[in-house]
């Protein structure tokens, strides 16, 4: 259910801004959303899973609070982002 670290790995190479970089924004906001994406998964065949649940919703929210930071912050990186994730369609 958690993503492997090779997934993560791979993620963070896709995403970072610089050699080494696993804390930008936008890597942290791409490993939320493929958790969040397998989270989702998990909770359509598990409906009652509420433990699991809560858990989603924490991750959610934390991502929420990463993209209104970047787009707070530099607005370019977030639309560039959010085009690449495939999120506010």
């Amino acid at each position: 259910m958690a993503l492997t670290q090779e997934r993560k790995n791979e993620i963070i190479k896709e995403y970072a801004r610089h050699e080494g970089d696993t804390g930008s924004a936008e890597v942290q906001i791409a490993v939320l959303t493929a958790d969040i994406n397998e989270l989702n998964v998990h909770m359509a065949a598990h409906k009652h899973d509420f433990h699991s649940q809560r858990g989603l919703m924490k991750k959610i929210g934390s991502r929420r609070n990463l993209l209104r930071y970047l787009r707070n912050t530099d607005i370019q990186r977030y639309r560039e982002l959010i085009q690449r994730l495939g999120l506010r369609r």
